[in-house]
């Protein structure tokens, strides 16, 4: 089974639950910080949305550069934030899954400015870069959403919310 294959069912697992807690960020709270240090509630889910075009990019280029000044994503609602994962997720799901063996083991760079920040095959930017970067974001998203009072479905199992409705069926 070729590599890109054996990626898809863990993007399609880790996008479904993604979707799920980006449907939940309250329209009216994108400028929510928990703290002085934190990006705002609306950067951090537009960084979240825009983060699966980065499979796209691996698999479209060998050398990423970003450079000063360059403007990420940002959203002004949660529509234009499931647009923009809904996009993104398909253009990365078609990549991934159209990439050869060959694809994924060439070398992939990310610069910024002159500096090289990573260089890596492929393959480990998807898991690491990609899949896992989401996966910490959105565990940053689940606490903001959280102490926004705002209730959320498990992951990969039942959320605290969920597990009062467990209890009340008496399970």
């Amino acid at each position: 089974m070729p590599i890109g294959q054996t990626l898809l069912p863990e993007f399609d697992q880790e996008m479904g639950n993604t979707r799920k807690l980006l449907e939940l960020v309250p329209d009216g709270k994108f400028d929510y910080v928990p703290h002085e240090k934190s990006m705002k509630l609306g950067r951090l889910a537009s960084h979240v949305a825009e983060l699966p075009s980065w499979a796209k990019h691996t698999l479209d280029t060998e050398v990423l550069k970003l450079d000063v000044g360059q403007q990420p994503f940002s959203a002004n609602n949660r529509q234009q934030l499931l647009d923009a994962f809904d996009k993104n997720v398909k253009e990365a799901r078609a990549a991934i899954a159209a990439a050869s063996d060959e694809d994924l083991g060439k070398t992939w760079t990310l610069k910024f400015g002159e500096d090289t920040i990573l260089s890596m095959p492929r393959t480990a930017v998807l898991r690491s870069v990609v899949m896992n970067h989401i996966i910490h974001h959105r565990a940053q998203l689940g606490v903001y959403l959280r102490l926004n009072n705002v209730e959320f479905p498990g992951m990969y199992g039942p959320s605290a919310d969920e597990m009062q409705f467990w209890k009340a069926k008496g399970a």
